[in-house]
């Protein structure tokens, strides 16, 4: 049964540079029980062409057309009307849900805001219908969440909650725009699935916008591919994945990273990883970054130490890339930063050439800078919206070629801009007039001016779409055969990893789990932390994503403040004191170039057997 049809929707914007076709005449339904994807790049019109169904366009925006709701036309029925039907019969999952919910209402007044505006439902019986939902939705100890405001809670229980939210009145629609955009892997999984169980089970019709093919593939019946406003195609999933028509429609699946493609087809090869009888240019021994947290207790509270890095190894050489993976708050971004010494490490040592740096003061950092650079998640934040591109990129050679002139400087950035793909007629823009890909790329570009020795990308491509994304990731690996650079490149998204890594570090709480090659860590992982990381990577495969075992974790990333949580995947070895000072899990080699932390076997998991490394 057909519960929307949207015909001949077109949506427009007036803006001080004229008006804006948003979305230009695009036409489909949904029935219930059905998941329809919608897919395509930043201003392709999706999340448009979604508010517009909600009645939540902008004030300079307007929509034409017909949005047929079970027969009640949306963009033409009275606000009484579409109270009735909004967050009761159809309701929407926003991308960001810390600037959705009302951070000065807690969550359990937030959700019996709704009850009571559209069941009539109160005290006790509301509060008993909210616990219900949290707990379907997964979110441990429900009732007390209740009483707790959105900033207390984890992205992924806060996505939890928009959810039950959404869920809440039994709706017949079920808008998701981008939901798992800023979710780790595993929690993305998670609430995936939660999706997925609701459709089943309660006949939802869902709508899901998403950039990601792996998550279209997982999820979707039918896919809509939209670019400039447009459909461009549509059709059943399978059709879309494997028999494409449209040329943009291939492209966008050419350019979607693979986890089980480790070098894509028609996509330049990683260079062959340097020999390990090479001396490294980085090496990093026992590294430890502490920050003092004060926590409640006592008369004054006290003082706990956040083991952001808790004791972190690993050399790296010239010409090769260590991808560093794991889940938010386990270390990737504190480690990056403790090696530049950006931040003071607290112990451990960091050589560079040779030589430790790890207490080297502000002048000798300074003279070293050159050698090493870094390139941020977030371009338009990190370059200075005053400063022109070219004044930009050319500032470093102001701080460490002091010598070259105005011109000479000019020449250089001029020279830089096209090995980065950029036209060196943008030398005189500012960064609000690039894209989002176009800025990234001035940002490598400042990286790269001064011919550094190391490379380190922080979620580098994460907030591009995914065809810059392969465009960014395509130019990384051509410099770093130009440059002979090493590189250091850390993200959250294991399948882009994989195609520009030679090696793969997994991060947990701070330390270590697994070290290995790229493909012996994708094909032959040990430890269950890495494995489930894997296991949970949605793939662009239909079919192959409906036969996949699904191994995957539950609950949240434990508090590094509890000693205990690092011993999650060796309980043997807790003693059950969050004071207590724990066992460190000791990294152990199971074959030539494969670290691997101690850990308990476990049912379904390829855990070491318990020998003289692992004592029971």
């Amino acid at each position: 049964m057909t519960i929307l049809t949207v015909k001949d929707l077109a949506v427009t914007f007036d803006t001080a540079d004229g008006a804006v076709n948003a979305v230009r005449g695009i036409s489909f339904d949904v029935a219930a029980g059905e998941c329809l994807g919608i897919v395509g790049e930043s201003g392709s019109g999706k999340s448009q062409s979604a508010l517009a169904a909600m009645g939540l366009l902008a004030e300079n925006g307007a929509a034409t057309g017909q949005i047929l709701f079970n027969g009640t036309d949306m963009l033409t029925a009275p606000k009484p009307q579409l109270r009735k039907i909004r967050g009761a019969e159809m309701s929407m999952i926003f991308q960001d849900p810390l600037t959705s919910l009302t951070p000065h209402m807690t969550v359990g007044a937030q959700m019996r805001e709704i009850l009571a505006l559209h069941k009539g439902l109160k005290g006790e019986a509301a509060n008993r219908r909210c616990v219900d939902w949290l707990e379907h939705v997964r979110i441990p100890e429900a009732a007390r969440r209740l009483d707790q405001f959105p900033h207390e809670l984890s992205g992924g229980m806060r996505q939890r909650v928009m959810i039950a939210v959404a869920m809440l009145c039994g709706p017949k629609l079920l808008i998701a725009d981008e939901p798992t955009t800023a979710l780790d892997v595993t929690v993305q999984a998670q609430v995936l699935e939660l999706m997925d169980e609701l459709k089943r089970e309660t006949g939802t019709g869902i709508v899901l916008i998403t950039h990601n093919m792996g998550v279209v593939a997982r999820m979707c019946d039918r896919v809509i591919v939209m670019r400039h406003g447009e459909i461009v195609e549509q059709g059943r999933t399978d059709d879309i994945f494997y028999a494409p028509k449209h040329e943009y429609t291939k492209m966008l699946l050419a350019a979607v990273p693979r986890i089980d493609l480790p070098d894509p087809p028609g996509r330049p090869p990683l260079s062959p990883a340097p020999a390990q009888d090479i001396a490294p240019v980085l090496t990093v021994d026992d590294m430890k970054v502490h920050f003092p947290i004060q926590v409640k207790g006592g008369l004054f509270g006290k003082t706990k130490p956040l083991k952001a890095v808790n004791g972190v190894s690993f050399d790296l050489r010239a010409g090769e890339t260590l991808g560093v993976v794991g889940e938010s708050g386990c270390g990737k971004s504190t480690l990056a930063r403790g090696v530049l010494r950006l931040i003071p490490p607290t112990s451990g040592t960091v050589a560079w050439l040779g030589k430790d740096i790890s207490k080297a003061g502000a002048r000798e950092m300074n003279a070293l800078r050159d050698d090493l650079q870094i390139v941020f998640q977030d371009p338009l934040a990190s370059l200075d919206p005053r400063m022109t591109i070219g004044a930009s990129i050319a500032e470093p050679l102001q701080v460490h070629e002091p010598k070259l002139n105005k011109a000479g400087r000019e020449a250089k950035v001029r020279a830089i801009l096209p090995r980065v793909g950029l036209d060196p007629n943008l030398i005189n823009r500012y960064p609000h007039e690039l894209s989002g890909g176009q800025n990234q790329r001035v940002g490598i570009a400042r990286a790269m001016i001064l011919q550094p020795k190391l490379v380190i990308c922080d979620e580098a491509v994460s907030a591009l779409d995914v065809s810059v994304q392969a465009q960014v990731v395509d130019l990384l690996i051509e410099l770093q055969k130009e440059f002979g650079l090493a590189m250091i490149f850390i993200s959250h998204d294991l399948a882009v990893v994989r195609q520009i890594s030679h090696r793969v570090m997994v991060l947990y709480l701070g330390r270590v789990v697994e070290l290995a090659g790229r493909d012996t860590i994708y094909t032959g992982a040990r430890h269950p932390y890495t494995r489930a990381l894997i296991a949970a990577v949605p793939n662009a495969d239909p079919r192959g994503e409906r036969a996949r075992e699904k191994l995957k974790l539950t609950g949240d990333l434990p508090s590094p403040l509890d000693s205990r949580a690092a011993l999650r995947f060796l309980k043997s070895k807790v003693i059950d004191d969050p004071e207590a000072e724990q066992y460190q899990p000791k990294l152990v080699a199971i074959g030539a170039g494969h670290w691997v932390a101690e850990h308990d076997p476990a049912p379904g998991t390829a855990g070491l057997l318990v020998n003289e490394a692992f004592p029971a």
